[in-house]
């Protein structure tokens, strides 16, 4: 008795002086941050980034939206038809998305596998209708290098479209990584992470909508 006492006085005494550098130093003894944590953190960076970098976009845009070279305009190229499907779509998919996630909460895998399907093919028919939108406007000889407002209009939702397509592809990974691994607490930080993705770019298009369709479409 009296040696493990004499043991703990000792240890005790021995993390004093550790103890007392941490509090001096201003720093932890707690070790690093959970790794869910830094993935968190991490993911939200990119997201911010991503935000900038449209920032850059819209505002690159907006420099050259009437700088045509005597070519065609928004309003001249833009189908309203087409733009208004496009945006129904993507607004739907993040509406199945939301049903998704309410599934993935419920643990509810039928529910979440059909969500998930509803979500990928709506966001397939978007790029489709995008991808028949920049095949009609280059049939046309509306290509990036006829002006600037080309170039920039097909920079801008060019790389939206690229973003949908990647979270097309990692919706599909998802979905393979819930059919094999279920319902594991790394999946579902991973969906959870998706979900913000796919919002985002319906935010991001809502914006493109307003300013490059909408207003240059006048």
């Amino acid at each position: 008795m009296d040696g493990g006492r004499a043991m703990t006085a000792a240890s005790l005494h021995d993390d004093a002086p550790r103890a007392a550098h941490g509090m001096r130093t201003g720093t932890s003894t707690a070790g690093p941050a959970p790794k869910r944590i830094i993935i968190a953190y991490g993911f939200w960076l990119f997201l911010l980034s991503d935000i900038v970098m449209f920032s850059a976009l819209f505002a690159t845009y907006a420099v050259v939206a009437k700088a045509t070279a005597g070519g065609p305009t928004g309003a001249e190229l833009f189908d309203p038809t087409n733009v208004a499907v496009e945006t129904a779509l993507l607004l739907f998919s993040s509406f199945s998305c939301g049903m998704m996630s309410l599934a993935m909460e419920a643990r509810h895998r039928t529910a979440f596998h059909s969500a998930a399907a509803v979500t990928f093919l709506l966001g397939l028919g978007f790029l489709v209708l995008e991808m028949r939108e920049f095949a009609g406007m280059i049939a046309q000889g509306a290509t990036p290098q006829r002006s600037a407002f080309l170039s920039g209009f097909f920079t801008l939702v060019g790389c939206h479209g690229a973003h949908v397509a990647v979270g097309l592809l990692w919706l599909v990974v998802m979905v393979a990584q819930v059919a094999d691994k279920g319902w594991r607490t790394t999946v579902l930080h991973r969906l959870m992470c998706f979900s913000l993705f796919w919002h985002a770019l319906d935010i991001i298009w809502v914006a493109l909508f307003t300013i490059v369709y909408l207003m240059g479409g006048r």
